[in-house]
């Protein structure tokens, strides 16, 4: 199969197209045939060698990246009886240890595959998984009732826009914090009761105008100083959704409890995922998609400003 390999880690221009063994399938897993494969600010990090190691699993070459995925189902495990083959699907991939989505096939347990919804468009199921789950957990985490506050901080990122979406399908007032004109813009077209540009603007200020008495909860993809002094926006009694893997860190505790948490990708969580895209509540906005061929301009493409998701097209 065609894939884009890292042979060792470094820049993009370790980023290389060739071909590779099509991965082996076990027993409870699903082959894919990707025709999508999302593009995060993690794959960065992973290509620079900052994984290595971090899932108790020794990297090994040509190493595949890629965490997200949709196509169709080419191949099952003797134990998987959810999936056939021809079945359209996206998944939530872990590329170590056989590999990840920036391939013509990828392999993952049945656990972590789910059907793709008909409202939802491969192109942006491909880009779906990771950040929606992880948006996903966090508004469960947080257990918010109709009505309540929410800020979104990084909301026209890949997790916050999500995270808005969701939000607002559970009746809540969302208060996004987003990045330049076009993530405000992105976050009013997708339901945020007020947006604010936190590259520019007073957060606290617009945080105490939407919330007088404070807000109920925050969801934070994007760590720093504009965000510890937004956080004191949050009410004593409120609580804030912090992702593992969201920096830098906080270097002061907020008055507000604050709860780490990683993305649920299990099946009950992609079930009610995928009832949310089926009421028309979820649309994955990609920025810009890109060939396989160009996976290094992706890269480079992930140093720059831009709103929601960047997104390969592999078939």
């Amino acid at each position: 199969m065609n894939a884009v390999v890292l042979d060792r880690f470094g820049g993009p221009e370790e980023l290389s197209l060739r071909t590779i063994p099509r991965p082996e399938v076990g027993e409870d897993d699903v082959l894919i045939r990707v025709e999508y494969s999302g593009i995060g600010s993690w794959d960065a990090t992973e290509r620079e060698g900052d994984y290595a190691g971090a899932f108790g699993v020794p990297s090994t070459f040509p190493y595949v990246l890629g965490w997200d995925a949709a196509g169709t189902v080419a191949a099952v495990g003797r134990g998987v009886d959810r999936f056939a083959v021809g079945d359209r699907v996206y998944a939530a991939i872990t590329p170590v240890p056989r590999g990840g989505s920036y391939a013509e096939y990828a392999v993952v347990e049945a656990e972590h595959v789910a059907h793709l919804p008909g409202r939802m468009p491969a192109a942006q199921a491909g880009a779906l998984a990771w950040d929606a789950l992880t948006a996903l957990s966090g508004v469960d985490l947080l257990d918010l009732q109709p009505g309540a506050t929410l800020m979104v901080f990084g909301a026209s990122g890949g997790i916050g826009h999500l995270a808005v979406q969701i939000a607002k399908h559970r009746g809540l007032r969302v208060l996004a914090v987003a990045s330049g004109d076009d993530g405000v813009a992105l976050t009013r077209r997708l339901g945020a009761d007020a947006s604010v540009d936190g590259r520019r603007e007073d957060v606290v200020a617009a945080a105490s105008a939407f919330a007088p008495e404070g807000l109920d909860a925050a969801l934070v993809t994007v760590g720093g100083a504009t965000t510890e002094q937004a956080l004191s926006a949050v009410k004593d009694s409120g609580r804030i959704a912090w992702p593992y893997g969201v920096y830098p860190a906080l270097s002061t505790a907020p008055r507000a409890s604050v709860s780490n948490y990683n993305g649920d990708r299990s099946s009950a969580a992609t079930d009610r995922l995928n009832a949310i895209i089926e009421a028309g509540g979820l649309q994955v906005h990609v920025h810009r998609m890109f060939p396989l061929d160009e996976a290094r301009d992706a890269h480079l493409a992930l140093r720059e400003h831009y709103v929601g998701k960047l997104a390969l097209r592999i078939a």
